[in-house]
């Protein structure tokens, strides 16, 4: 019996200015998976990412999520039902504190009915102290719970980039975008990031959507999983990373053979 996607892109076109951003774009994501998205600079990837989550709309085409049709939806709406991304550029409040940029996410999503918002709440301390221990739990996953009254603005760059995932896993998603996660990071950041995401995975079963440059970390991470290779807009190959290191296609357009062999050799050693 096959496996309902909890996500899936049907058919998806963009067309900005008579540019074909994407062309036809079909992809299933499993519920758990970790599914990794690569490509060249320009080849939509991004803009995948702006598709499912609402800020743009498609040309053509369908983002069923739980089964409905998410295409229209706002953001806000996008999110509520249980989306939630970062970005490839740090979008904090920089002189916000650490625990109140992922607190300020944590009130996005409603506790209460609009009536009770208008009402005096006897468990006001209660929801304080939940919404406390909820971020503080956050924050312990993504290892910055020691810089939780520290401005967002002073973190160094690899803490704004684990800073970002917390917020966004703040919403409490089903499924998760991370769009390059590892930007700007050495390599041991990257593999500290590696952990760091395959543990929130492991504890709290996101679904994951991974757009990466960085070819160590998509290939570890996707070891048991799967990839896509777009370019151009279109979907080039998919598969798991050992399929995609024998693509002649992914090589030939993209990776060279000599890069994705290493990145290859070094995730699964």
């Amino acid at each position: 019996m096959s496996k309902t996607p909890i996500l899936s892109l049907e058919n998806i076109s963009m067309v900005f200015g008579g540019v074909q951003a994407l062309k036809d774009i079909n992809i299933d994501v499993q519920h758990g998976e970790i599914l990794g998205i690569i490509g060249p600079n320009g080849a939509g990837k991004t803009t995948v990412f702006n598709v499912i989550t609402g800020s743009i709309a498609p040309t053509e085409g369908k983002v069923i999520f739980e089964g409905e049709n998410i295409v229209g939806k706002r953001v806000d709406q996008i999110c509520h039902l249980g989306i939630s991304r970062t970005f490839q550029n740090i979008r904090l409040f920089p002189q916000m504190s650490v625990f109140e940029n992922v607190a300020l996410a944590k009130h996005s999503i409603p506790r209460h009915s609009v009536l009770e918002s208008f009402l005096p709440l006897k468990n006001a301390k209660k929801d304080q102290a939940m919404l406390r221990d909820e971020v503080h739990e956050l924050l312990e996953l993504v290892n910055l719970l020691e810089y939780e009254k520290q401005e967002a603005s002073t973190l160094p760059y690899g803490l704004q980039r684990r800073l970002e995932v917390a917020r966004a896993m703040a919403t409490d998603p089903k499924v998760l975008l991370l769009d390059e996660p590892a930007a700007g990071m050495n390599a041991d950041e990257c593999i500290d990031l590696i952990q760091m995401i395959r543990s929130i995975h492991q504890k709290l079963g996101y679904t994951i959507l991974l757009i990466e440059h960085h070819m160590n970390v998509v290939m570890d991470l996707c070891r048991n999983h799967r990839i896509v290779v777009l370019n151009l807009g279109e979907i080039l190959a998919e598969g798991t990373p050992l399929e995609i290191q024998s693509n002649p296609d992914v090589i030939g357009a993209y990776l060279g053979s000599k890069r994705i062999k290493h990145a290859i050799q070094t995730a699964t050693s």
